[in-house]
């Protein structure tokens, strides 16, 4: 088995969960892709644990067709809103004491408009309730301003509890122009890999990247959480890459035939799989910017295998 050491590929740029690197300014949508074009996602949901005083023990989830979902402020302190005929929901997260909000875990939170220290800040409040006092955490995947510095892109989850650090929980999610960014594995005993084990990156814990490989080809790379993961993907010879498209895999790519060849804790020699390319976004030159994949990979001809699925914004 080949070692990892001797196999990752160079992060290009690393990113931070921003769009940056596929060259989108605030707002702006991927090329279109046949068979899949992403799309940015604005939406909110939020599950109550029973005695939460805040959600009261319901859940909700609201997208634009259902509610009026705003987004405020700048990267220091942010305000997403939904509101609708019957209720309204507010979520403030804010950056500890002369920092700004970027990618990443910040953890003791406090009520936002009075956090201690250099606590961060959360507060979420909706139908006439709130909290006191707050003790929560949150995870910003992406968080991207313009350059008067309102924020154009949220995505972005958090936990929050009233009055104790052991109460009853307030967990929710918020998106805002938001494209999918992350990576999660499964890998059975025996898979070399993956070394039995899973996991989920996103972009508060991992960066990720993407590059052209020969023609037609991507090599995709993420690293967190003490793990590194790289991709080679390879369409048929004579061939390239479509939306939609479930292919037959190799280690090496040939006719009728895809290369797919994921590395993490060690890689293969030699592999079996398959390949579905789901979403897939161009740009003008016809370059791939986005694009997401399920795959599942067979080392050396064994049983066990590695599967995975990777979301690179769309």
């Amino acid at each position: 088995m080949l070692t990892h050491t001797g196999r990752r590929r160079r992060l290009l740029g690393a990113l931070t969960g921003v769009a940056v690197a596929l060259g989108l300014t605030a707002g702006a949508q991927p090329a279109a892709a046949a068979g899949g074009t992403p799309r940015a996602v604005t939406a909110y949901r939020h599950t109550s644990e029973a005695g939460d005083w805040i959600g009261q023990g319901s859940s909700v989830a609201y997208t634009p067709s259902t509610a009026s979902i705003t987004v405020e402020g700048a990267l220091e302190v942010v305000r997403f809103r939904v509101e609708n005929d019957s209720a309204w929901w507010d979520v403030v997260l804010a950056a500890p004491h002369g920092e700004k909000l970027h990618p990443g875990v910040y953890r003791d939170a406090e009520r936002a408009h009075s956090a201690t220290g250099r606590a961060p800040g959360l507060d979420v409040s909706g139908q006439h309730r709130g909290c006191n006092v707050v003790y929560g955490q949150f995870a910003v995947h992406q968080i991207e301003a313009d350059a008067s510095g309102d924020i154009t892109l949220l995505d972005a989850a958090y936990t929050q509890r009233c009055e104790a650090p052991d109460a009853p929980a307030l967990k929710g999610v918020v998106k805002y122009r938001a494209y999918p960014l992350s990576f999660t594995y499964a890998s059975e005993p025996g898979d070399y890999p993956g070394q039995g084990r899973s996991g989920t990156h996103t972009g508060a814990t991992s960066v990720f990247a993407l590059r052209e490989w020969g023609v037609g080809g991507l090599s995709w790379d993420a690293s967190g959480k003490r793990e590194s993961w790289s991709a080679l993907l390879v369409p048929p010879t004579g061939e390239r890459f479509e939306a939609g498209r479930a292919y037959r895999t190799e280690r090496g790519s040939g006719p009728g035939v895809a290369g797919l060849d994921v590395s993490g804790f060690g890689g293969c020699n030699r592999s079996h799989g398959t390949l579905t390319l789901t979403r897939l976004a161009r740009d003008a030159d016809g370059t791939v910017t986005a694009f997401a994949a399920t795959f599942e990979q067979h080392c050396e001809g064994a049983e066990p295998a590695l599967r995975g699925t990777i979301h690179y914004y769309a």
